[in-house]
């Protein structure tokens, strides 16, 4: 074991996670509309904007343009692994907790509410007290940077 896993805060690394997921899942669902979007791009003809201001003729704007296009869809096409990769690591974790732990997690962290609303949706919902609301916040989040962190 690396020296380092000692000194890591895995509570804040598990909600930093946590807070991605959305964006994640996001690009995993989206990106082969984004690919598409920058290839239609690549490919259509470009017409001069008229500005009624006289500007320099570029012999290069289209191998200008494609090469952009290209490097676009390369960032694109990374973002999507490494959304792929944070699933395939965070999905199996996120699954092992319960619904109760994967409800208090998401009204707290992934929802963007205020943590006053946070306590009052799992008080509505589980009929806890505000201290037992946050002793349970707590304990799913442990459990959560466990499963994804290990001791």
């Amino acid at each position: 074991m690396l020296i380092a896993w000692q000194y890591l805060d895995k509570k804040a690394a598990a909600v930093e996670a946590l807070k991605d997921y959305s964006s994640m899942q996001y690009i995993i669902e989206h990106s082969d509309e984004d690919i598409y979007e920058v290839e239609t791009r690549m490919t259509s003809p470009h017409s001069a904007k008229i500005t009624g201001v006289p500007g320099k003729h570029n012999p290069k704007s289209g191998e200008e343009r494609l090469v952009a296009c290209l490097d676009e869809i390369d960032v694109l096409k990374e973002r999507y692994r490494r959304a792929l990769e944070y699933m395939e690591w965070f999905k199996p974790a996120w699954e092992a907790l319960s619904e109760e732990e994967q409800f208090i997690l998401t009204e707290f962290f992934v929802n963007d509410v205020s943590k006053t609303e946070a306590v009052a949706n799992i008080d509505e919902k589980l009929f806890l007290e505000r201290a037992q609301v946050y002793r349970r916040k707590d304990k799913a989040l442990n459990h959560l940077a466990l499963l994804l962190y290990g001791k």
